[in-house]
């Protein structure tokens, strides 16, 4: 599991972890049931506090993309294939309301920008 910590980044280290993780697991590179690093191993892994891993790993949990067994680890939780879907959803939403900004910061009207995404979703 590849994890990018950006000291320039104005988000704090746990979020950029939990962030990475949650795309991941989005993104289906982690899988249902698959066991992440230990806390220590993962904190050890990215030379910072094992206090911060926990947190991402603890907020992970609350979003019910993680669960932690006792003495045995954390593991992707089963996910609701549906709340998949909807998370997926925002992202796309997200992505798109910024391609929406810079195309009206550029002038752009929507005929430009729906052929644009037509020529896109043709080569993909």
């Amino acid at each position: 599991m590849k994890i990018i910590i950006s000291n320039s980044s104005k988000e704090p280290i746990y979020e950029q972890i939990s962030s990475q993780i949650k795309a991941m697991i989005l993104k289906g590179e982690l899988e249902e049931g698959e066991l992440l690093p230990s806390i220590r191993g993962l904190a050890r892994d990215l030379q910072i506090s094992v206090i911060t891993t926990k947190r991402a790993y603890d907020e992970l949990e609350k979003e019910g993309f993680l669960e932690t067994v006792q003495g045995k680890g954390s593991y992707v939780a089963q996910q609701n294939k549906e709340l998949m879907r909807e998370k997926k959803l925002k992202i796309i939403e997200e992505k798109l309301f910024e391609v929406v900004e810079e195309s009206k910061l550029l002038g752009l009207n929507y005929e430009e920008i729906e052929e644009m995404l037509r020529i896109l979703y043709r080569e993909v």
